[in-house]
């Protein structure tokens, strides 16, 4: 198995408030609409889908009442720290929680964290070190 993800697909409580979230709150664009699952404009990255939770969680053959830390964090790499900074914005306008707000990382990058209105952990965060950053914009 290679180190690759062919896509994400998030479990959703409510599929007209995520894509609300993510269409309205953070600009993302729909690629195609299933329904009962959602998949979103990657620009060549591994795409993004929502599917409702009940369902996948059938699907994959588990329960879906679970809670807490679930050990999932999802990153976007910027150029730089003040786009961490707006891409913060963007989310908290939207509606996210503010986990961690933006400053300096332990290991000397800059960087915040914001959960989504399902409990996703988005980490938002620049690093002058290296040139070969997965870059996400």
């Amino acid at each position: 198995m290679k180190a690759h993800v062919s896509s994400l697909l998030l479990a959703v409580r409510d599929m007209d408030r995520a894509k609300q979230f993510y269409l309205e709150g953070l600009g993302w664009k729909v690629k195609n609409d299933y329904g009962i699952s959602v998949f979103f404009e990657s620009d060549g990255a591994s795409p993004v889908g929502f599917y409702g939770r009940e369902g996948l969680a059938e699907q994959v053959g588990t329960e879906a009442g679970g809670s807490g830390f679930s050990g999932l964090v999802l990153t976007y790499v910027v150029r730089s720290e003040a786009r961490v900074d707006e891409v913060m914005a963007e989310a908290q306008k939207a509606g996210a929680q503010i986990l961690k707000s933006a400053g300096a990382l332990p290991w000397g990058g800059y960087g915040g964290t914001f959960a989504d209105p399902d409990g996703y952990i988005w980490s938002v965060g620049y690093s002058a070190k290296g040139a070969d950053q997965p870059y996400a914009e």
